[in-house]
């Protein structure tokens, strides 16, 4: 019999870093070893999956929602295609930050997938200042992903304060059961060595559940390329679910932005969070805006530039597209 593909879920909610983090790990990876990524994301355009590309492995998206919606359906063929095509030495999945981990983790250990995979911890990486905010205490999907975690990671831990500490150790000790292991980092530097950590068993729903929300993936892309219909610069998706709107665009590869003009646009975007990658005159660069702090990285390559704005109201889709438009460089 195949040996079983050693697997961990990797969580936690909106820009906590999980995929710097997964990033993180890629680069560590012991270099005789194929790595593969199953990313999701809320919004329909797909950022991750290009950012990933950077961390040599092999990566399929499934942008547009949670999932483990529909009966868990969009998973499994974006797995089994993961599984057919790469035979990977390692998967990690990456949930949405909206997304169900319970029923993640009892679809991989169940029936069909008993005997493929190993599953192993399941790591949630949690922002400790998020921890004094009732908005993410009394949301249910956080206190979730908490609850699923083998191993809770403090992510961003040169800005915590020592109030965000205590509430962080406090609750540690009222998890029940007790977590495996923690870890406190910063720019999502986690240890590898948690990835093989114990599972711990649990009571996980028998059966994925039929969320009857928006929230749910539109389609399982073999790639990070959408499609722009012929004669068009873009194209543009929008998604919504569990108090969440998001908006994406996607441009021809040969539109040439403006850096200091995206850059001050993202820079000031009033959203929960804000991903790109664009092509300017400058190189290419990813964008990253979370909590009112935009990081920007140079990457080597990009197929196409894209953008993706999510926030808990819903935005003006005509204004940021006629404000993105002005800054493609003639």
């Amino acid at each position: 019999m195949p040996q079983a593909i050693p697997t961990n879920v990797i969580t936690g909610f909106l820009g906590v870093g999980k995929t710097t983090s997964i990033l993180h790990l890629l680069r560590s990876k012991p270099e005789d070893e194929v790595w593969s990524v199953l990313v999701n994301e809320f919004g329909e355009i797909g950022i991750d999956g290009g950012l990933l590309k950077a961390g040599d492995a092999h990566v399929r998206e499934v942008p547009g929602g949670c999932i483990c919606c529909v009966g868990n359906l969009p998973m499994k063929v974006a797995l089994n295609m993961l599984i057919g095509t790469t035979n990977p030495d390692r998967i990690i999945i990456e949930p949405t930050g909206l997304g169900h981990p319970a029923e993640i983790v009892s679809t991989l250990t169940g029936e069909y997938y008993g005997d493929v995979l190993d599953l192993r911890a399941t790591v949630t990486l949690v922002d400790p200042r998020k921890l004094s905010d009732d908005r993410y205490r009394n949301n249910s999907t956080f206190m979730d992903q908490i609850a699923i975690a083998d191993v809770l990671i403090a992510n961003k831990s040169d800005l915590a304060s020592p109030a965000d500490w205590s509430l962080f150790d406090q609750l540690l000790a009222d998890c029940n059961p007790r977590k495996v292991g923690h870890q406190r980092v910063a720019h999502g530097a986690v240890d590898r060595a948690w990835l093989d950590s114990q599972r711990i068993e649990r009571d996980l729903p028998p059966t994925p559940l039929q969320h009857a929300n928006p929230l749910q993936p539109r389609r399982e892309l073999p790639n990070p390329q959408v499609a722009i219909p012929e004669g068009h610069q873009f194209v543009r998706r929008v998604n919504q679910g569990q108090g969440h709107y998001s908006i994406g665009w996607a441009f021809v590869p040969d539109a040439v932005f403006d850096f200091e003009q995206v850059f001050s646009m993202l820079n000031g975007a009033d959203v929960i969070r804000a991903k790109a990658i664009f092509i300017t005159e400058r190189g290419v660069f990813s964008y990253n805006m979370d909590g009112g702090v935009l990081s920007v990285l140079e990457l080597d390559e990009a197929p196409d530039s894209r953008v993706e704005l999510i926030s808990d109201q819903p935005l003006d889709a005509e204004l940021v597209e006629n404000q993105l438009l002005a800054m493609v460089m003639p």
